[in-house]
């Protein structure tokens, strides 16, 4: 005989159920902001690099969503966090080199979840403020030291109690601070934590137990790398002068590419340091997850790892940053949240600045104001046909860099117009660079002479000022700094 409950009971429990749902459904996700600096887009095995081994990263792609072409507005660390965090360019934000301070009256995306409710915290490297290791508006918990930091024996200002050493690997020591706050009682709020690591930078020191997995694995110089008849003089000339400051890490640049075993060997010997310290990454990685996880939190947490900026390593003769080649502005972003997407690879272009839009969205928290990203939440969920088929990229000229000139750049899902707005094709030390991203992903071919693009050059031209102009630059507004010897050189700055 089946028993029923009486109606007011059976009405009481449904009640229950519906609010228990309402509560699950409402709860807020966490969120994990893993930063690394210096990270090639390829360097994890989820994008198919062929050496490295990274499954704990991996494992975020496979269950969530890679971008694979995800791009930073400015190629160099502070811009590029400075965009992160508050949706907008460089020239907007004004963190325009790595020297500036981040505005302390912009609204970046923990300030805005921290006044929703969160517990945010900040640890590693910052640098917003070169020699300044004071705690920042927005985070309840803030540690970080002053400039680029070491990969052994940080002196870290936890709190602002004060610059102190504490001995051990870098990326170890962020990884124990961020499992301590972890742990720490938050009082029932949801809580927003960002990793900022030094990892992958130079001067690449892995931990011992990673100095030598790569030793036999050979590493070529780059196809491009043999192609520099086409390329703007100043390229050839940072060739054999590149900033002294990196000293004997680079010597093998001076007469690259060499095919003298010793110079090739010095080669290697840079690239396996920049992977053996991906693998501490990987590890750190893999810490979190699994905590994540004993917690059961994962699922409730946003997780995203990501770069600052990509590097060039040998592309086009050079290695840092700073340009607007592939391997410099591209970077990595992967995103698991079971409630965005399970195993995708999204191929829309995604920038920084669409960063802070897309977090808030997910977090369901006020929105920044005047923002110039795009949250992709739709693009990722179901496709969305309004994504941007174009983008610029600007770069500001610094002194401490001198053979690196004032970049801008329009890249679209197919080409790339590399425009160097103090000199337009004469002389050749500025000529501008245009690649077929289609069919020349490596941009060996600079196609800017070919008298067959002169059109499309002229189009990607009108395209560039038009996008400028979208973000509040004009040529005649667009005021960049100008190396004095650029000055006397060229002094017009216009698009033409």
């Amino acid at each position: 005989m089946k028993r029923f409950l009486p109606l007011p009971l059976l009405f009481l429990a449904t009640l229950c159920i519906v609010a228990s749902v309402a509560r699950a459904e409402t709860k807020r996700p966490n969120v994990l902001f893993i930063l690394c600096d210096d990270i090639r887009w390829n360097a994890m095995s989820c994008a198919g690099h062929p050496a490295l081994k990274t499954p704990n990263i991996d494992r975020i792609a496979n269950e969530g969503v890679r971008f694979a072409n995800m791009f930073c507005t400015t190629s160099l660390c502070s811009p590029s966090r400075a965009s992160i965090l508050s949706g907008v360019y460089a020239h907007t934000h004004g963190v325009t080199n790595n020297f500036t301070e981040f505005p302390e009256k912009l609204v970046h995306w923990p300030m805005r979840l921290h006044e929703s409710g969160y517990e945010t915290a900040y640890m590693g490297k910052w640098h917003m403020g070169e020699d300044n290791d004071a705690p920042r508006p927005g985070f309840d918990f803030f540690a970080t030291h002053k400039g680029q930091g070491k990969y052994w024996d940080t002196a870290w200002n936890i709190n602002g109690a004060g610059s102190k050493v504490i001995p051990g690997y870098y990326t170890t020591i962020v990884t124990d601070m961020a499992l301590d706050w972890l742990k720490k009682d938050h009082g029932g709020k949801p809580w927003a934590l960002c990793i900022g690591h030094k990892a992958p930078h130079s001067f690449y020191t892995p931990e011992e137990k990673y100095a030598h997995v790569f030793d036999n694995v050979r590493v070529p110089y780059p196809e491009s790398a043999f192609h520099l008849e086409d390329k703007p003089t100043w390229m050839k000339q940072r060739l054999y002068t590149w900033h002294g400051i990196y000293g004997p890490l680079f010597e093998w640049r001076k007469k690259f590419p060499d095919d003298r075993p010793e110079a090739v060997k010095d080669f290697e010997n840079m690239v396996h340091g920049y992977w053996g310290t991906i693998l501490s990454v990987d590890d750190s990685v893999g810490r979190l997850l699994k905590y994540l996880e004993d917690t059961k939190q994962l699922d409730n947490t946003i997780i995203v790892f990501m770069g600052d900026n990509g590097l060039l390593e040998g592309e086009h003769g050079m290695v840092d940053k700073r340009t607007a080649h592939e391997p410099s502005m591209r970077i990595p972003m992967l995103v698991r949240y079971p409630g965005l997407a399970k195993g995708k690879v999204e191929e829309g272009q995604a920038l920084t600045l669409d960063v802070a839009p897309s977090l808030l969205e997910l977090c369901g928290a006020k929105p920044l104001d005047n923002i110039q990203g795009k949250s992709w939440v739709k693009l990722v969920r179901e496709g969305d046909p309004t994504w941007r088929k174009s983008w610029f990229y600007e770069y500001n000229y610094e002194k401490q860099f001198p053979y690196t000139p004032n970049v801008r750049a329009i890249r679209t899902d197919e080409w790339k117009y590399v425009h160097y707005p103090h000199g337009d094709g004469t002389p050749d030390r500025y000529i501008g660079e245009l690649y077929n991203e289609k069919t020349d992903p490596n941009e060996d071919h600079n196609l800017v002479k070919d008298p067959q693009q002169a059109g499309r050059i002229e189009e990607l031209k009108k395209l560039l000022v038009e996008k400028m102009k979208e973000t509040g630059l004009t040529p005649e507004t667009d005021k960049m700094p100008i190396d004095e010897g650029i000055k006397q050189e060229l002094p017009d700055a216009k698009i033409r």
